[in-house]
């Protein structure tokens, strides 16, 4: 009895919010500590394969519960073209000003189309699929704040500037996959942000 109102805490464990808590935090360690030639299989294993394994057969859940489809197609193009016609701009006059982004980004080129797409992707599964669904359940909106936490500690070591502005680019991708329930279109936009830095950085867009 003494031990049970020990640790008794008030209500139940939610066990999956425990789980999207601990497997995500484990995916980001596993990703940052990758060697630089296993980066892409490394986040694809991480971020994208465990994460999918738990919804499937931990949860027992459909993955589209977790941004796995089309979601509000509308919206998602409509977000997506505005965000990219917004973030341009703005990418070009930063990345051609600061010499950090360009020595980060400029190697970035050996990187082939499909690694780029398979890591962006890994990574928005991660945090706007896995993460913000999962917490969603209990959280509502308010899963939209928590996962744009871990997000912006995922870039620490990147340039100073993109660490700073992580946490807003979490927020507006995880306001994007909640509102169409899809991560797809923040993957869009995610893979147009780090193909138009690379580019810029390179000086293949000039």
């Amino acid at each position: 009895m003494v031990a049970r109102r020990l640790f008794h805490l008030g209500e139940p464990i939610d066990w999956k919010i425990g789980l999207v808590a601990v497997v995500g935090t484990l995916a980001i360690v596993a990703g940052y500590y990758a060697p630089a030639r296993w980066t892409t299989a490394v986040d694809i294993l991480a971020y994208l394969v465990v994460p999918l394994a738990v919804v499937v057969f931990a949860f027992r859940e459909d993955p589209r519960e977790y941004g796995f489809r089309l979601g509000d197609w509308r919206a998602g193009l409509v977000l997506t073209v505005a965000s990219i016609a917004v973030m341009a701009p703005v990418l070009y006059v930063v990345v051609k000003s600061d010499p950090v982004m360009r020595s980060y980004y400029a190697w970035q080129t050996v990187a082939l189309p499909w690694q780029l797409a398979a890591g962006v992707f890994a990574w928005e599964f991660l945090f706007r699929g896995f993460w913000l669904f999962g917490l969603a359940r209990r959280y509502g909106t308010s899963a939209i704040w928590i996962q744009a936490v871990p997000f912006a500690l995922a870039h620490l070591g990147k340039p100073g500037i993109e660490a700073a502005t992580a946490i807003f680019g979490g927020i507006a991708f995880g306001w994007i996959a909640y509102r169409t329930r899809s991560f797809l279109y923040p993957f869009a936009i995610h893979y147009f942000v780090v193909s138009f830095t690379i580019l810029v950085a390179a000086r293949i867009v000039r």
